[in-house]
């Protein structure tokens, strides 16, 4: 490894996307609840979603707007996020295939910009400049963050184990090495932080913090979990090149022997919403 200095690619999370709706738990409905009593969402008004991904997020809000837009760099998230939209009847939603770098891309103005589990992938100043822009009067940035590939780690009783998450994280290692993968490249130090100075740098106010429990526990398959793991950047498929059938099969071994009858158990950990406001 010559260079660990991290630059965004396409390959990001290539080969994820189809693995995103058994593998990561859904964002809890109270999250649309609580997002629409804080900001007074009527269902006027326009949403972006930045970093869409599958649209786990749109689909979950876009019934508090007129419309949506979902962004997102990689076109095989699109793909999935379309399937699902199609799979509820939601038919309010756009899907663009842009980088968050490349807005306002024409795009118009917005009541609402969200971010969830992306924001750390892009030029941070840039993109907080130009989604600030795009934001109409009275509107709001949004920030999402929640794990929602794992569950809380504590001592709770649960109907069933625990997934192995220690063992899977050695494994991988095993096979991509000790130092995080994204990408054709690596994070040494991991996804970086700083995000409050960005946005206050670039003119926004607050945040308004807000915290909505994740709700209650989840029972997950072994495919569940096998899935989770592939929809990780640090884990994806394509980082194993000619090695990914013997990593799936180590992989499903380790999940089989620590399983209870092919089940396991996790509390969904709760999401944590940060407002900020032009």
């Amino acid at each position: 490894m010559a260079d660990t200095a991290w630059q965004w690619d396409e390959t990001l999370y290539a080969g994820s996307a189809s693995h995103y709706s058994s593998g990561r738990m859904a964002y809890p409905p109270s999250l649309a609840d609580a997002l629409g009593k804080e900001l007074g969402l009527d269902g006027t008004g326009r949403l972006l979603d930045v970093g869409c991904g599958p649209g786990s997020l749109t689909l979950l809000l876009a019934p508090l707007f007129d419309a949506a837009v979902g962004v997102d760099a990689d076109e095989g998230m699109l793909t999935e996020a379309r399937r699902r939209a199609g799979e509820v009847g939601a038919t309010t939603i756009e899907w663009r295939h842009l980088r968050a770098e490349a807005l306002p891309a024409g795009l118009g103005t917005f009541r609402v910009a969200t971010f969830a589990q992306s924001f750390h992938w892009m030029d941070r100043s840039l993109v907080a400049r130009r989604v600030r822009d795009m934001l109409a009067p009275g509107g709001a940035w949004v920030h999402v963050s929640a794990n929602t590939h794992q569950g809380v780690a504590d001592d709770e009783t649960l109907p069933y184990p625990r997934p192995p998450w220690r063992q899977i994280d050695e494994l991988v290692a095993s096979y991509l090495g000790p130092v995080r993968r994204a990408g054709r490249g690596w994070l040494p130090a991991g996804t970086p932080g700083g995000e409050e100075a960005i946005m206050r740098q670039v003119g926004f106010t607050g945040p308004t913090r807000i915290e909505v429990s994740g709700g209650a526990v989840a029972e997950r398959g072994v495919d569940e979990i096998v899935s989770a793991v592939f929809s990780l950047s640090s884990s994806a498929p394509h980082l194993f090149a000619d090695r990914l059938p013997a990593f799936e099969a180590d992989l499903r071994r380790l999940l089989s022997e620590a399983a209870r009858e092919g089940r396991f158990a996790e509390r969904r950990r709760d999401v944590a919403v940060a407002i900020w406001r032009p």
